[in-house]
């Protein structure tokens, strides 16, 4: 075990940077998909950008993560605990790829433009394709769902270590003192 008892500082910043992010991107794909008006279209140009800037930056945290050692889990967690704690780190990281990948698919497969601010436009990355995209859709949406779960027993576990246990794993996290 590493003496460490928290996260580097840029490891935080891009922590809860990317929360903020994706909780929003959440939010705006449900606001998105469930309106017609004309905030339909400001949505999307907000959701393009926003997905391929989690994209790019969960690039950044993975590599910054797999070079920069977390701080250990408490020693009297429970094996499963410490097992489901990796595994849903893990599902995170790659949800935060897949997503906009899948995203970018779809808006591709569905000849739709990626366009980011000041104009500039993303390659297509899969040819034209109406049952692709409609498949790439479905799987962004059940994809998107899988996330917010995913999110939401992240931030139960934060809770239950910094409320309950008092473990210092969520202090590691916000950089904290210890009381």
């Amino acid at each position: 075990m590493n003496g460490q008892t928290m996260f580097h500082p840029f490891a935080r910043v891009l922590h809860w940077l990317m929360a903020i992010m994706i909780l929003a991107m959440l939010f705006i794909g449900a606001g998105m998909v469930s309106t017609l008006s004309e905030k339909h279209t400001w949505l999307v140009n907000l959701h393009k950008p926003l997905g391929m800037a989690v994209f790019v930056l969960a690039l950044i945290r993975l590599g910054f993560r797999l070079t920069h050692r977390a701080p250990p889990l408490p020693a009297d967690l429970p094996a499963w605990q410490k097992l489901a704690a990796h595994a849903s780190h893990w599902m995170l990281y790659a949800l935060m790829l897949a997503m906009p990948l899948i995203g970018w698919g779809m808006l591709s497969a569905g000849g739709y433009p990626v366009v980011l601010g000041g104009g500039v436009r993303l390659p297509s990355i899969l040819p034209a394709d109406p049952a692709l995209f409609a498949w790439l859709r479905e799987s962004h949406r059940y994809l998107a769902w899988l996330f917010f779960l995913t999110f939401l027993a992240h931030m139960g576990a934060a809770l239950m270590h910094g409320l309950i246990r008092q473990d210092g794993v969520l202090r590691s996290m916000t950089g904290g003192r210890r009381r």
